[in-house]
């Protein structure tokens, strides 16, 4: 690594570089900051002259990062969030902030939940951008490493170092094209259908599926798709059914039809979950709070 001085290593240069780490490119990093492009460069330049490192090497028409890249940009993350932190130690002004907010969910909870928590953050801080990641089956490190401030999912990872809270309960539902088929009367019409299903990578079943493998019901599955958005274009037009999250219907499955499912299928919780080191964060706590306010005229929306 080079010589320099560490008072040359600012926030804004840390900001740049998880900027187009996160964007995959220097121009849309640019439009993310708000900056030029070859005001991008210059400072990528300055960043590679303090760590010794390219950073970035190009690939195809695009660029990927090298692995210090990847390391320190987890570091920068951390560090942009303890800079937050100084800034709103004693007390936090929304109408003052002026970042980024990740938050990482999948389809349900980013249809259903994050256009009203927005809305509601937007009321009181106007320069802030809401930045949305898939949580997939989350891990621990998406919080510690900051790669987001919090992760709404069904399945919080059980660490330590994580804190959670129960948002809401969803239940199962079978989506089906009316136009193709009625729903399944019974349990053995339910297991003669086809079936379409969520695998999250890297292979990660639902909890329901697993559920009902581990109790010996067996379905045939004609397809599996790495999340709910991908499912109503495979149901309709045909036969097949997909059980999945009830309150799709009101957005994802809205053109299906839908039943109740001909057996016992376990309860759907969903949490908000963030690390412990950002719970008295008054940024942090005024963040949760909207995510909370936003789950009641939600779920009242949705019927």
């Amino acid at each position: 690594m080079s010589q320099f001085d560490h008072s040359d290593l600012d926030g804004h240069l840390l900001q740049l570089l998880v900027a187009v780490i996160e964007e995959g490119s220097i121009t849309r990093a640019a439009h993310r900051l708000g900056v030029t492009q070859s005001a991008v460069s210059h400072l990528l330049d300055k960043l590679r002259v303090i760590v010794g490192d390219p950073l970035f090497i190009r690939s195809g028409r695009g660029i990927v990062p090298t692995v210090r890249a990847e390391q320190l940009a987890q570091r920068a993350r951390a560090l942009l969030d303890d800079m937050r932190g100084f800034v709103t130690l004693g007390g936090f002004d929304p109408a003052r902030f002026e970042a980024t907010v990740t938050i990482a969910a999948n389809d349900l909870q980013r249809e259903l939940l994050l256009p009203g928590v927005l809305r509601r953050l937007r009321e009181q801080a106007p320069g802030l951008t809401l930045r949305i990641i898939p949580s997939g089956v989350p891990e621990p490190e998406m919080l510690r490493d900051g790669q987001c401030q919090i992760v709404i999912s069904p399945r919080p990872p059980q660490v330590a170092d994580l804190m959670q809270k129960r948002l809401f309960e969803d239940r199962y539902a079978v989506f089906y094209d009316a136009a193709q088929r009625r729903a399944p009367a019974d349990l053995a019409e339910y297991l003669a259908a086809e079936h379409v299903t969520v695998v999250y990578e890297p292979r990660r079943r639902l909890d329901l599926d697993q559920v009902l493998v581990e109790r010996g019901v067996l379905r045939r599955f004609v397809v599996s798709v790495p999340g709910f958005a991908g499912v109503a274009a495979f149901v309709r037009h045909t036969p097949w059914l997909a059980t999945a999250p009830a309150l799709l219907r009101h957005t994802l499955m809205r053109d299906l039809a839908w039943a109740e499912p001909p057996l016992d299928c376990p309860p759907l919780p969903m949490y908000l979950v963030w690390h412990a080191r950002h719970h008295a964060d008054p940024m942090h706590r005024w963040l949760r709070q909207a995510v909370e306010e936003a789950v009641a005229p939600a779920l009242a929306a949705a019927g």
